[in-house]
Protein backbone atom coordinates (compact mmCIF):
# COMPACT_ATOMS: atom_id res chain seq x y z
CA UNK A 1 0.00 0.00 0.00
CA UNK A 2 1.19 3.67 -0.69
CA UNK A 3 2.82 5.59 2.51
CA UNK A 4 1.01 8.67 3.48
CA UNK A 5 2.76 11.49 4.31
CA UNK A 6 2.04 14.79 5.87
CA UNK A 7 0.79 17.36 3.87
CA UNK A 8 0.30 21.04 4.90
CA UNK A 9 -1.22 23.45 2.29
CA UNK A 10 -0.18 27.63 2.57
CA UNK A 11 -1.79 29.68 0.35
CA UNK A 12 -1.36 33.20 -1.31
CA UNK A 13 -4.28 35.40 -2.12
CA UNK A 14 -2.75 37.72 -3.80
CA UNK A 15 -1.68 35.13 -6.73
CA UNK A 16 -4.22 32.27 -5.52
CA UNK A 17 -0.82 30.00 -5.51
CA UNK A 18 -0.89 26.98 -3.47
CA UNK A 19 2.33 26.01 -1.42
CA UNK A 20 3.47 22.89 0.21
CA UNK A 21 5.10 21.50 2.64
CA UNK A 22 5.22 17.18 2.71
CA UNK A 23 7.10 15.29 5.00
CA UNK A 24 7.17 11.52 5.77
CA UNK A 25 6.17 11.02 9.48
CA UNK A 26 8.48 8.07 10.15
CA UNK A 27 11.61 9.99 9.63
CA UNK A 28 10.38 13.33 9.23
CA UNK A 29 12.10 14.56 6.16
CA UNK A 30 10.50 16.72 3.97
CA UNK A 31 9.89 18.61 0.82
CA UNK A 32 8.98 22.45 0.08
CA UNK A 33 6.86 22.23 -3.02
CA UNK A 34 6.28 25.47 -5.41
CA UNK A 35 7.64 28.22 -2.42
CA UNK A 36 6.63 31.95 -3.21
CA UNK A 37 9.09 34.69 -3.24
CA UNK A 38 6.65 38.16 -2.33
CA UNK A 39 6.87 40.74 -5.39
CA UNK A 40 4.63 43.75 -5.43
CA UNK A 41 4.75 44.79 -9.20
CA UNK A 42 3.11 48.17 -8.15
CA UNK A 43 5.83 48.71 -6.02
CA UNK A 44 9.28 46.53 -7.26
CA UNK A 45 9.15 45.06 -3.13
CA UNK A 46 10.30 42.10 -2.97
CA UNK A 47 9.90 40.16 0.04
CA UNK A 48 10.33 36.57 2.00
CA UNK A 49 7.21 36.52 4.02
CA UNK A 50 5.64 33.32 2.67
CA UNK A 51 9.10 31.56 2.56
CA UNK A 52 10.14 32.11 6.46
CA UNK A 53 6.60 30.83 7.16
CA UNK A 54 7.58 27.45 5.25
CA UNK A 55 10.54 27.65 7.32
CA UNK A 56 8.97 28.69 10.47
CA UNK A 57 6.54 25.85 10.15
CA UNK A 58 9.26 23.54 9.50
CA UNK A 59 10.87 24.25 12.21
CA UNK A 60 7.67 24.12 14.59
CA UNK A 61 7.29 20.28 13.09
CA UNK A 62 10.78 18.99 13.36
CA UNK A 63 10.92 18.38 9.82
CA UNK A 64 14.53 18.10 8.49
CA UNK A 65 14.42 19.81 4.65
CA UNK A 66 15.60 17.52 2.10
CA UNK A 67 14.16 18.81 -1.00
CA UNK A 68 12.91 22.15 -2.71
CA UNK A 69 10.68 21.47 -5.52
CA UNK A 70 9.37 23.23 -8.40
CA UNK A 71 6.44 22.09 -10.35
CA UNK A 72 7.72 23.87 -13.26
CA UNK A 73 9.03 27.50 -13.85
CA UNK A 74 5.54 29.54 -12.87
CA UNK A 75 3.86 32.40 -14.25
CA UNK A 76 2.08 34.44 -11.85
CA UNK A 77 4.82 34.65 -9.38
CA UNK A 78 8.24 34.38 -8.16
CA UNK A 79 9.87 31.02 -7.09
CA UNK A 80 11.60 31.03 -3.49
CA UNK A 81 13.51 28.05 -4.34
CA UNK A 82 16.48 30.30 -4.33
CA UNK A 83 16.07 32.18 -1.06
CA UNK A 84 14.97 28.86 0.43
CA UNK A 85 19.00 26.93 -0.90
CA UNK A 86 20.52 30.16 0.12
CA UNK A 87 18.58 29.48 3.67
CA UNK A 88 19.46 25.90 4.22
CA UNK A 89 21.09 24.82 1.77
CA UNK A 90 18.87 21.88 0.74
CA UNK A 91 18.82 20.60 -2.66
CA UNK A 92 16.70 22.46 -5.42
CA UNK A 93 14.97 20.46 -8.05
CA UNK A 94 12.51 21.06 -11.36
CA UNK A 95 11.78 18.51 -14.03
CA UNK A 96 14.54 17.53 -16.94
CA UNK A 97 12.87 19.64 -20.00
CA UNK A 98 12.79 22.93 -18.09
CA UNK A 99 15.93 23.39 -20.66
CA UNK A 100 13.17 23.64 -23.42
CA UNK A 101 11.49 26.26 -21.40
CA UNK A 102 14.84 27.86 -20.64
CA UNK A 103 15.77 27.63 -24.33
CA UNK A 104 12.59 29.63 -25.15
CA UNK A 105 12.70 32.56 -22.79
CA UNK A 106 16.80 33.01 -23.17
CA UNK A 107 15.71 34.34 -27.04
CA UNK A 108 12.57 36.29 -25.71
CA UNK A 109 15.09 38.13 -22.63
CA UNK A 110 18.02 38.46 -25.26
CA UNK A 111 20.48 36.72 -22.92
CA UNK A 112 22.72 35.27 -25.29
CA UNK A 113 25.30 34.76 -22.15
CA UNK A 114 22.67 32.57 -20.29
CA UNK A 115 23.41 28.92 -19.27
CA UNK A 116 19.82 27.57 -20.44
CA UNK A 117 21.04 23.83 -19.09
CA UNK A 118 19.47 23.70 -16.08
CA UNK A 119 22.20 23.99 -14.11
CA UNK A 120 20.63 26.50 -11.58
CA UNK A 121 19.15 23.14 -10.17
CA UNK A 122 20.83 20.94 -8.22
CA UNK A 123 18.72 17.86 -9.50
CA UNK A 124 16.49 17.73 -13.42
CA UNK A 125 13.75 15.09 -13.23
CA UNK A 126 13.39 12.68 -15.60
CA UNK A 127 9.54 11.76 -16.38
CA UNK A 128 9.24 8.00 -14.76
CA UNK A 129 12.40 8.96 -12.20
CA UNK A 130 12.16 8.10 -8.77
CA UNK A 131 14.21 9.14 -5.42
CA UNK A 132 12.96 9.17 -2.02
CA UNK A 133 11.65 11.58 0.85
CA UNK A 134 12.89 9.84 3.75
CA UNK A 135 11.35 5.86 3.30
CA UNK A 136 8.78 7.32 1.15
CA UNK A 137 8.97 6.76 -2.68
CA UNK A 138 8.45 9.78 -4.88
CA UNK A 139 7.59 8.71 -8.85
CA UNK A 140 8.10 11.87 -11.55
CA UNK A 141 5.31 11.98 -13.59
CA UNK A 142 6.03 14.56 -17.04
CA UNK A 143 2.69 16.60 -16.97
CA UNK A 144 3.43 19.10 -20.32
CA UNK A 145 0.30 20.96 -21.31
CA UNK A 146 0.45 24.34 -19.01
CA UNK A 147 4.13 24.45 -19.80
CA UNK A 148 6.80 22.21 -21.49
CA UNK A 149 8.72 21.27 -18.32
CA UNK A 150 5.56 20.53 -15.66
CA UNK A 151 5.92 17.32 -13.47
CA UNK A 152 4.12 15.74 -11.28
CA UNK A 153 5.58 14.58 -7.77
CA UNK A 154 3.71 11.28 -6.85
CA UNK A 155 4.34 10.94 -3.03
CA UNK A 156 3.34 8.06 -1.25
CA UNK A 157 -0.95 8.32 -1.86
CA UNK A 158 -0.22 12.32 -2.48
CA UNK A 159 -0.06 13.72 -5.92
CA UNK A 160 1.32 17.08 -6.56
CA UNK A 161 -0.86 17.94 -9.77
CA UNK A 162 0.70 21.59 -10.12
CA UNK A 163 -1.60 23.49 -12.93
CA UNK A 164 -3.20 20.61 -14.82
CA UNK A 165 -5.88 19.88 -12.51
CA UNK A 166 -7.70 22.47 -10.63
CA UNK A 167 -10.06 22.00 -7.57
CA UNK A 168 -13.17 20.24 -9.52
CA UNK A 169 -15.56 23.74 -9.90
CA UNK A 170 -12.73 25.19 -11.46
CA UNK A 171 -11.49 22.61 -13.93
CA UNK A 172 -8.48 22.36 -15.26
CA UNK A 173 -5.43 24.87 -16.07
CA UNK A 174 -4.62 27.06 -19.05
CA UNK A 175 -2.37 25.92 -21.64
CA UNK A 176 -1.88 29.44 -24.04
CA UNK A 177 1.51 30.16 -22.84
CA UNK A 178 4.49 29.73 -25.03
CA UNK A 179 5.16 26.02 -25.64
CA UNK A 180 2.10 25.29 -23.85
CA UNK A 181 -0.68 22.73 -25.46
CA UNK A 182 -4.01 21.70 -24.72
CA UNK A 183 -3.88 18.27 -26.05
CA UNK A 184 -0.53 17.78 -24.16
CA UNK A 185 -2.80 18.81 -20.95
CA UNK A 186 -5.62 16.06 -22.09
CA UNK A 187 -3.37 13.46 -22.07
CA UNK A 188 -1.43 14.49 -18.92
CA UNK A 189 -4.61 14.59 -17.15
CA UNK A 190 -5.79 11.25 -18.50
CA UNK A 191 -2.09 9.97 -16.79
CA UNK A 192 -3.15 11.53 -13.21
CA UNK A 193 -6.67 10.30 -13.01
CA UNK A 194 -4.91 6.80 -14.18
CA UNK A 195 -3.46 6.76 -10.55
CA UNK A 196 -5.45 4.97 -8.33
CA UNK A 197 -9.17 6.60 -7.28
CA UNK A 198 -7.95 6.96 -3.37
CA UNK A 199 -5.25 9.41 -5.13
CA UNK A 200 -4.71 12.10 -3.01
CA UNK A 201 -4.53 15.35 -5.98
CA UNK A 202 -3.14 18.89 -4.14
CA UNK A 203 -3.40 21.75 -6.87
CA UNK A 204 -1.19 24.41 -8.00
CA UNK A 205 -3.65 27.56 -7.65
CA UNK A 206 -7.45 28.01 -6.16
CA UNK A 207 -9.18 31.12 -6.96
CA UNK A 208 -11.91 30.69 -4.09
CA UNK A 209 -14.64 30.79 -7.07
CA UNK A 210 -17.69 32.36 -6.31
CA UNK A 211 -16.32 33.38 -2.78
CA UNK A 212 -15.87 30.17 -1.27
CA UNK A 213 -12.62 29.24 1.21
CA UNK A 214 -9.67 28.37 -0.88
CA UNK A 215 -9.52 24.60 -1.08
CA UNK A 216 -6.67 22.52 -2.91
CA UNK A 217 -7.33 18.92 -2.19
CA UNK A 218 -9.54 16.80 -3.89
CA UNK A 219 -8.54 12.91 -4.70
CA UNK A 220 -8.81 10.66 -8.90
CA UNK A 221 -12.07 9.59 -7.98
CA UNK A 222 -13.62 13.09 -7.11
CA UNK A 223 -12.07 14.51 -10.27
CA UNK A 224 -13.19 12.05 -12.61
CA UNK A 225 -17.14 12.74 -10.92
CA UNK A 226 -17.25 16.04 -11.10
CA UNK A 227 -14.43 18.23 -12.51
CA UNK A 228 -16.32 20.82 -14.42
CA UNK A 229 -14.40 20.24 -17.55
CA UNK A 230 -13.86 16.93 -17.92
CA UNK A 231 -17.47 15.80 -17.49
CA UNK A 232 -18.53 18.40 -19.75
CA UNK A 233 -15.97 17.99 -22.39
CA UNK A 234 -15.09 13.90 -21.97
CA UNK A 235 -13.16 13.42 -25.10
CA UNK A 236 -9.94 14.67 -26.13
CA UNK A 237 -11.33 16.78 -29.15
CA UNK A 238 -14.30 18.34 -26.98
CA UNK A 239 -11.89 19.18 -24.52
CA UNK A 240 -9.04 20.92 -27.09
CA UNK A 241 -11.76 22.24 -28.39
CA UNK A 242 -13.02 24.10 -25.26
CA UNK A 243 -9.73 24.58 -23.71
CA UNK A 244 -8.07 26.33 -26.67
CA UNK A 245 -11.16 28.54 -27.06
CA UNK A 246 -11.66 29.49 -23.18
CA UNK A 247 -7.46 30.43 -23.38
CA UNK A 248 -8.71 33.11 -26.46
CA UNK A 249 -10.68 34.97 -24.07
CA UNK A 250 -8.12 35.17 -20.86
CA UNK A 251 -5.24 38.12 -20.35
CA UNK A 252 -1.96 36.66 -19.73
CA UNK A 253 -1.09 36.53 -15.92
CA UNK A 254 0.23 40.05 -15.15
CA UNK A 255 3.44 38.53 -13.32
CA UNK A 256 4.17 36.88 -16.57
CA UNK A 257 7.37 38.54 -17.58
CA UNK A 258 8.55 39.56 -14.09
CA UNK A 259 8.32 35.92 -13.33
CA UNK A 260 9.59 33.65 -15.89
CA UNK A 261 12.89 36.02 -15.80
CA UNK A 262 13.53 34.65 -12.24
CA UNK A 263 12.10 31.33 -12.53
CA UNK A 264 13.75 29.78 -15.13
CA UNK A 265 17.27 30.77 -13.57
CA UNK A 266 16.30 28.41 -10.37
CA UNK A 267 14.71 31.38 -8.52
CA UNK A 268 16.91 33.91 -8.14
CA UNK A 269 16.61 37.51 -8.56
CA UNK A 270 18.84 39.11 -10.82
CA UNK A 271 22.10 40.19 -9.48
CA UNK A 272 22.55 43.91 -8.40
CA UNK A 273 23.87 46.09 -10.71
CA UNK A 274 26.78 48.49 -9.87
CA UNK A 275 24.49 50.92 -7.91
CA UNK A 276 23.50 47.68 -5.55
CA UNK A 277 19.87 48.27 -7.13
CA UNK A 278 18.68 44.46 -8.95
CA UNK A 279 16.47 45.30 -12.99
CA UNK A 280 14.16 43.05 -14.20
CA UNK A 281 13.91 43.17 -17.82
CA UNK A 282 10.56 43.45 -19.97
CA UNK A 283 10.48 42.96 -22.97
CA UNK A 284 7.82 44.62 -25.57
CA UNK A 285 5.83 43.60 -27.75
CA UNK A 286 6.51 40.05 -27.42
CA UNK A 287 2.81 38.41 -26.05
CA UNK A 288 -0.52 39.37 -27.23
CA UNK A 289 -2.21 42.57 -25.84
CA UNK A 290 -5.43 42.59 -24.69
CA UNK A 291 -7.07 43.81 -27.61
CA UNK A 292 -6.63 40.79 -29.50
Amino acid sequence: MPQTPEVTGFHDPRTGSVQYVVADPATKACAIIDPVHDFDEKSGQTATRHADRLLAFVAERGYRLAWILDTHPHADHFSAAGYLKQRTGAPTAIGARVTEVQALWKDFYNWPGFPADGSQWDRLFADGEHFRLGEIDVAVMHSPGHTLASVTYVIGDAAFVHDTLFMPDSGTARCDFPGGSAAALWRSIQAILALPDGTRLFTGHDYEPNGRPARWESSVAEQKASNIHLTRYPTEAAFVAAREARDRTLPMPKLILHALQVNTNGGRLPEPESNGRRYLKIPLDLLGGPWG
